[in-house]
């Protein structure tokens, strides 16, 4: 029987359990009023403050400003914080909006099922006496790959709809099955199909893919490189893009095996 997911998707970075991840399910994330506008402000302050622009518009607002004063509370980085100039407040703001996503994780079908914890590292019961199961995103807990794997080219320094047309040409040697542009707005995502002729592992394959584009020495707007190396774990959480930003997606072979 055909499974109608290929990969899972989590609603929080942090604890959420990892679930099968439908074209139904990714099409109300990515439409999300939510994650649109989570999306749009993170990318709206980065453009502000670079170009110098009135920030008010963000720092008069009642939850950044509650939320600063969750940061102030802090035992250790609160002071840090205190001494942290509007500009990069609200852009660390814009990080932590980012970080609130939900997410996908491409390259995993499924994860298996371990008993929630509490403070003491014991099982958490239901109201029934039973343990409380979820679907902890975590390698050691891959049940079942997807054959697909996710690259992450950011703070590119040109538009990064031109990365996406090298994965166009002649010759490029993975099947392209998403492409979408990343919270800021200056990077690209890339979901590709494993390619078995060229064999290897997700980072084998994410560096020769890496080489094809040309992209294994390019810096960045941050002055680092713009290819994430961290995206070689399977396991590696993707952050929600809005519909609007997704330049291509394959559907039938995104969702399905």
């Amino acid at each position: 029987m055909e499974k109608d997911w290929r990969f899972v998707w989590q609603q929080n970075l942090y604890w959420a359990s990892c679930e099968p991840c439908t074209a139904a399910q990714f099409a109300t994330l990515v439409r999300s009023a939510q994650v649109n506008w989570k999306n749009s402000t993170r990318r709206a302050i980065i453009k502000a403050v670079r170009e110098g622009q009135p920030l008010d518009k963000w720092t008069l607002r009642s939850d950044y400003q509650q939320w600063c004063l969750k940061q102030l509370a802090k035992p250790r980085a609160g002071e840090k914080f205190a001494q942290k100039v509007t500009p990069l407040r609200l852009l660390q703001w814009g990080e932590e909006l980012k970080t609130s996503l939900p997410g996908f994780i491409f390259a995993v079908a499924e994860f298996g099922l371990v008993p929630r914890l509490d403070k003491n590292e014991q099982p958490r019961l239901d109201a029934e006496g039973n343990p409380m199961m979820y679907r902890r995103r975590s390698q050691e807990n891959v049940r079942h790959l997807s054959g697909l794997f996710m690259s992450d080219y950011d703070h590119l320094p040109f538009p990064p709809q031109e990365l996406f047309e090298k994965t166009r040409q002649k010759g490029y040697p993975w099947l392209t099955r998403l492409a979408h542009l990343t919270s800021s707005g200056e990077g690209l995502r890339l979901v590709s199909e494993w390619n078995a002729e060229i064999g290897g592992n997700i980072a084998d394959q994410q560096y020769l893919q890496s080489k094809a584009l040309g992209m294994l020495n390019v810096i960045g707007t941050t002055g680092k490189h713009v290819t994430d190396n961290s995206c070689v774990n399977c396991d590696k959480f993707s952050f929600c893009p809005r519909e609007e930003d997704i330049l291509f997606i394959d559907e039938d072979h995104l969702f399905h095996f």
